[in-house]
């Protein structure tokens, strides 16, 4: 009787997990699909790639990063209730380390500037985004 509401938790909190990774496992799918699609399209009708490949691009990458949060955070959470020893945190923190070199990547990639730097002409004009 004692043991049954840590099992509960514990439970609960896998598929909590399990929920998580399916859910970034579906963005990136449906993110990939859609942005695709969406360019495909845009090309198609304007009969012109170049105009489009940039957003079709950003698109993409923002589908890749939103999935890899999701994954990280399920990972995250399945480490600490229920893989709980070194090797497991070892692996989670290279996972972490993997996804951070990632978004940093993209995100100089898709904005051409560090997370941490605004451009010059949006810090002139007060803009904060």
């Amino acid at each position: 009787m004692v043991g049954e509401p840590i099992g509960l938790f514990v439970r609960f909190m896998y598929y909590a997990a399990l929920s998580m990774e399916a859910l970034g496992v579906a963005i990136i799918c449906v993110g990939v699909v859609a942005t695709t699609g969406l360019f495909l399209y845009r090309s198609w009708v304007h009969r012109n790639t170049d105009r489009f490949y940039h957003d079709y691009r950003r698109g993409m990458g923002k589908a890749i990063l939103l999935g890899l949060e999701l994954l990280v955070a399920g990972d995250i959470i399945l480490t600490a209730t229920h893989n709980f020893n070194l090797q497991h945190v070892a692996l989670l923190g290279l996972l972490v380390l993997i996804r951070t070199f990632l978004s940093f990547s993209l995100e100089i990639e898709l904005n051409g500037h560090l997370p941490w730097r605004r451009p010059r002409e949006a810090s002139e004009n007060g803009n904060f985004v």
